[in-house]
């Protein structure tokens, strides 16, 4: 079976294909309400997808296809992974999750991506937290304001 290890991928597809198609025809949607385009188009749309590239893959892998070994990729296998880089990202990423609703999405986001610049390498103290707070600022403006999704303001919700 080890020329036919991408069957797995194929099986991987055909559930996730699956599920968003039951997902989608179970929801419950008024159409009179919504119009032809509701709700339920676009996840039968991706589901039938999954299915049908689940099937093609599934028909190329037994009539022999396999997938290449990717080859230009700029990584060393034979080097450690870089731990502190990725427990420093996790810390930063779930600091961020629990500070979003005290401090609301300004201050979080803002801790989030100077906290990301830093853990990949960046060492600008000057620059970083600015361009933090300016990125941050701007996310909370399109989504709150231009797109209309809520993001927590926090003590900040006066003043933005």
């Amino acid at each position: 079976m080890r020329e036919h290890s991408e069957l797995g991928v194929c099986v991987l597809l055909l559930a996730l294909g699956v599920l968003v198609l039951t997902d989608a025809l179970t929801m419950d949607v008024d159409l009179t309400q919504r119009g032809p385009v509701g709700p339920r188009t676009v996840p039968i749309v991706v589901g039938a997808g999954l299915l049908v590239i689940a099937a093609l893959l599934a028909v190329d892998v037994l009539r022999g296809g396999h997938g290449e070994a990717e080859g230009g990729e700029d990584v060393d296998l034979s080097e450690p992974a870089d731990w502190r880089t990725v427990l420093l990202l996790a810390g930063v990423f779930l600091g961020s999750a629990v500070l979003i609703e005290p401090l609301g999405f300004p201050v979080a986001g803002a801790l989030l991506f100077w906290g990301a610049a830093f853990a990949l390498g960046s060492r600008r103290t000057d620059r970083d937290p600015l361009i933090a707070a300016g990125l941050s600022f701007l996310t909370y403006v399109v989504f709150n304001h231009l797109l209309g999704v809520p993001l927590p303001g926090g003590p900040l919700m006066g003043v933005l």
